[in-house]
């Protein structure tokens, strides 16, 4: 089974869901599917919402660990997703040797401010933490009291382990829309700055792919 946390906001729900089809759409294995949700996290997560994040799970995501008894390998993705290819390929690339691995994006954001009117910053290590495969076990650190204070640089910049712990994805599994030019085989669409269902990013790059699956995933007819 492949075991998926995904982040879930409360501002799009259309993009969770959309984003879930798209992986099953192409799975060749069965996937097991968890929002990352507040709502349902609030027995186990009572960390303020800060100013600066853009979305609902900026720190939550990183109680996967946790929510899998760090046990196994779990796949942690932001919501802002569109799958193009078979999520197993990405389930085979898990490494023991790693806690954790990552597409280690090295740029500049083209923007100060993406969806919602959010600051885009600048950081080190910017968007790694946007799709994570999580060697639990090997993440013990990560309880509930260190994701709660820890600070965002701590957590985002993978201070929790060691930089030779940290694993290498090829970067077409979180291709960023908007930030790289259309790549054609590119096998997760990540809309960063924002997805087709933000009027102001209706014409990004990979929105016919997502508009077509958001009909077929919401046409009820049989044909």
């Amino acid at each position: 089974m492949i075991n998926v946390f995904i982040g879930y906001d409360e501002g799009e729900k259309v993009a969770y869901h959309v984003l879930t089809e798209s992986i099953r759409k192409y799975s060749s294995e069965p996937v097991s599917f968890t929002p990352v949700d507040l709502s349902s996290l609030r027995n186990y997560f009572k960390r303020e919402k800060q100013d600066n994040q853009s979305t609902d799970f900026a720190f939550s995501r990183f109680l996967v660990p946790f929510l899998s008894n760090y046990e196994g390998w779990s796949i942690f993705m932001d919501c802002d997703m569109l799958f193009r290819d078979d999520i197993a390929k990405l389930w085979s690339l898990r490494d023991d040797r790693f806690s954790c691995m990552v597409c280690k994006h090295d740029y500049i954001p083209k923007s100060d401010h993406k969806f919602r009117n959010a600051k885009n910053e600048a950081y080190p290590k910017k968007n790694w933490s946007s799709l994570m495969l999580f060697n639990n076990r090997a993440c013990s650190n990560l309880t509930q009291d260190y994701v709660e204070t820890a600070t965002g640089l701590m957590l985002h910049q993978f201070k929790w382990t060691k930089e030779n712990l940290i694993g290498e994805i090829p970067i077409e599994w979180n291709w960023l829309v908007g930030e790289y030019d259309y790549n054609p085989d590119a096998k997760n669409a990540h809309f960063t700055l924002g997805g087709p269902y933000f009027k102001d990013y209706k014409n990004c790059d990979y929105c016919d792919e997502w508009r077509r699956l958001y009909s077929e995933t919401t046409d009820a007819e049989l044909s």
